[in-house]
């Protein structure tokens, strides 16, 4: 398969690697230094590109590749709540194709899996209270992250007394702490971590007078995350649509 790549840090380095070590062909590197590379034949030959980068750039990036036609695989996020229809009628009526996810980590999508079922589970049980706490590098701009956002929605869509999920608390690396995590009965808080070089953490805890359930992902490193995107790419090559990790994971 001949895969583009836009953005070419650390995890775009990852993600060729793994490329090719699976047999994949990079036909084309986009990074801030060469947009002008989305015009040329190189990329136009890619069955896809995969994209990381800043989340004010990417739906910039999605425009530039299905200017081409070139289907694209994207773990960025922050561009939803004001392009998401946009992207979602270009791929359901203009015949694009993206494959989105908060997180490609094969960890990671069974993880959501066990959070929908203790969520759906939990909400008969409402002595329990839920919260999240996400911890990432000091070099991660948004907080929440992307992955905490979508495993609070998964909470919010399986348990009544939840209907919106709030930034909590965010301890940054300096060790100040802004926000907090008082909230609504009715909300759910996300708080934040920032330390060190820390891929990623998610934490969920229900608590009670009785006793606390808690389930936590914790990534060794980000190979887990760009073995996803690779695999989320040679499905996407083959598949059209707005696709995301329940349609290439089936559980």
């Amino acid at each position: 398969m001949k895969i583009a790549l836009i953005g070419y840090g650390k995890m775009g380095k990852m993600i060729e690697q793994i490329a090719k070590d699976r047999g994949h062909e990079i036909v084309s590197i986009i990074d801030i230094n060469n947009p002008q590379d989305f015009d040329s034949p190189a990329f136009s030959s890619a069955d896809v590109a995969i994209e990381f980068t800043a989340p004010m750039a990417a739906y910039g990036n999605y425009l530039k590749a299905f200017k081409h036609n070139v289907k694209v695989v994207s773990g960025s996020t922050g561009w939803m709540k004001e392009h998401g229809d946009d992207v979602k009628k270009m791929c359901t009526e203009g015949g694009q194709t993206l494959f989105w996810a908060s997180n490609f980590s094969i960890g990671v999508a069974i993880f959501s899996a066990v959070n929908r079922y203790l969520a759906k589970v939990m909400n008969d049980f409402p002595q329990y209270s839920v919260k999240m706490e996400e911890t990432h590098h000091i070099h991660k701009l948004d907080a929440p992250s992307g992955t905490a956002i979508t495993l609070a929605e998964d909470i919010i869509d399986n348990i009544n007394s939840k209907d919106k999920w709030v930034k909590g608390t965010l301890l940054a690396p300096d060790g100040s702490i802004t926000g907090s995590d008082k909230c609504a009965d009715n909300e759910l808080a996300i708080n934040s971590i920032r330390r060190d070089e820390v891929p990623g953490i998610h934490t969920i805890e229900y608590d009670s007078e009785a006793d606390k359930i808690a389930i936590t992902h914790d990534a060794h490193s980000r190979k887990g995350f760009a073995l996803g995107a690779v695999l989320a790419a040679e499905y996407t090559k083959d598949h059209n649509g707005l696709l995301t990790t329940s349609d290439l994971f089936k559980f």
